[in-house]
């Protein structure tokens, strides 16, 4: 790992597997040819779960920024209503706490799973490119 490098975490929700996986494929591919490390990946059950591993991450002084990646896809109730606002809620929080960039590569809620698989690859990239823009922002701060 080169020392200029972004060093960042990523975590990724295992619920909807076939396209978490691919958006975490898509996530890690993303970051090296922007010329991140990814020092960790942490697989949580689901998006619900995702706050207790993005504050795992970010208390380890390597990671400067976390991107979190999960689908929240519509049922027949509001669940993933409640899923998605929680989890996006926490991730804020914790990315003041921390002082570093926690990215929302959740997709949804009131998403078909057709969505969520065209929206594997718009989605994971997305979520390095705001974490990478803002630890690169939050350096060159630093700087003055």
């Amino acid at each position: 790992m080169s020392e200029n490098k972004i060093k960042i975490g990523i975590v990724v929700g295992e619920f909807h597997y076939d396209i978490t996986e691919n958006m975490l494929n898509k996530a890690v591919e993303h970051a090296e040819f922007l010329g991140c490390d990814v020092v960790e990946v942490f697989k949580v059950p689901g998006s619900f779960d995702m706050p207790l591993a993005i504050k795992n991450l970010l208390a380890k002084d390597i990671i400067e920024g976390v991107v979190c990646l999960g689908a929240v896809i519509k049922g027949d109730t509001d669940h993933d209503q409640i899923v998605a606002q929680h989890a996006a809620r926490k991730m804020v929080d914790l990315s003041l706490d921390f002082n570093k960039p926690v990215s929302l590569g959740v997709s949804g809620p009131g998403m078909t799973r057709v969505e969520a698989v065209e929206r594997i690859e718009d989605f994971a990239r997305r979520s390095v490119e705001s974490v990478v823009k803002m630890v690169r922002r939050i350096r060159d701060s630093n700087k003055s």
